[in-house]
């Protein structure tokens, strides 16, 4: 499996058009078979008028498909906080998402823009 339950993930869902909302999911994996993942997490939404991804406060489940093409999977250190996690900006002006704590990750798509 590439996924295994337990494993914590970074989703991010390619846009198709430029004005699509820009999305991440971060969460862990309940269950997984050879195609799709069930994930239990939250949802995380660029606000176009402030710049800043804000996390959705309802827990999410979702099920995705593991070969679709418009999704992202970053997997996450086993001791990644999820309830803590912010999007924040990285010295060198990238995006970044971290729980201070057991990771850091740079979610630019391209470049220094969001």
């Amino acid at each position: 499996m590439v996924l295994g339950q337990g494993e914590k993930v970074h989703l991010m869902v390619r846009r198709l058009f430029e004005k699509d909302l820009r999305r991440h999911f971060i969460g862990e994996v309940v269950e997984v078979s050879e195609h799709l993942a069930r994930m239990e997490g939250h949802v995380y939404v660029l606000d176009n008028a402030t710049g800043q991804y804000s996390r959705r406060p309802t827990r999410r489940i979702r099920v995705i498909g593991l070969a679709d093409p418009g999704n992202i999977i970053n997997v996450l250190p086993p001791g990644a906080d999820l309830e803590n996690v912010k999007y924040v900006e990285s010295q060198q002006g990238a995006l970044v998402v971290t729980d201070d704590k057991t990771f850091t990750l740079d979610v630019n798509e391209f470049g220094a823009t969001r």
